[in-house]
């Protein structure tokens, strides 16, 4: 039985089976976290260390071909986050003639997450507030020469950070043990 596209866009968003943690040992950082599927969704747990870095995060793998949003305005995601800020950043293969993918650690459109001390948040995400940015900076050129292209969306990313907008400092960061539950991640008109 063929699933029709839009099922098959959900089914793609919420199939976790193949994210991995990416944390901060990439740049030197000691933090230690890890994904696993449950029956509930994608938890990322762990031990999240600030010195030398200051984050973890799970990701999906690169999406090829790449996922097709462009008929889509936002994503709605459910997390369970313990009263952090968590950010959700999207690959996309947009802009400049595919130069963004070449600079170093990769251009990723972000978003900051909120969420409630308990129970499950729901943030919905337009794709017209993503901010480009590069290694938690902003990107430094105009955003005239740079588009968020939604029908080519080759990798998701749920983290929590130090950082939290493009630049500054999360408010909401906690050094010590953490468990988050993403729950689902909906693309929505």
């Amino acid at each position: 039985m063929d699933l029709m596209p839009e099922a098959s866009v959900q089914v793609q968003l919420n199939d976790f089976n193949s994210w991995s943690s990416l944390n901060d040992t990439i740049m030197g950082g000691s933090s230690q976290a890890a994904c696993r599927v449950t029956s509930e969704g994608l938890i990322l747990e762990g031990e999240l260390v600030e010195q030398d870095g200051g984050f973890v995060s799970c990701r999906s793998p690169l999406l090829t071909p790449p996922l097709d949003l462009s008929s889509y305005r936002a994503l709605q995601v459910e997390v369970n986050g313990d009263g952090r800020t968590l950010k959700l950043a999207l690959g996309s293969r947009s802009g400049l003639f595919g130069l963004t993918e070449r600079f170093y650690g990769g251009l990723r459109w972000v978003a900051q997450l909120p969420t409630k001390t308990s129970g499950t948040t729901s943030i919905e995400i337009p794709f017209s507030t993503l901010k480009p940015t590069v290694l938690a900076q902003p990107l430094a050129m105009p955003l005239r020469l740079i588009r968020f292209d939604a029908s080519s969306i080759n990798q998701v990313q749920l983290l929590h950070s130090k950082f939290g907008q493009p630049g500054e400092l999360n408010p909401e960061f906690r050094p010590g043990p953490i468990r988050v539950l993403l729950r689902s991640i909906k693309a929505i008109h």
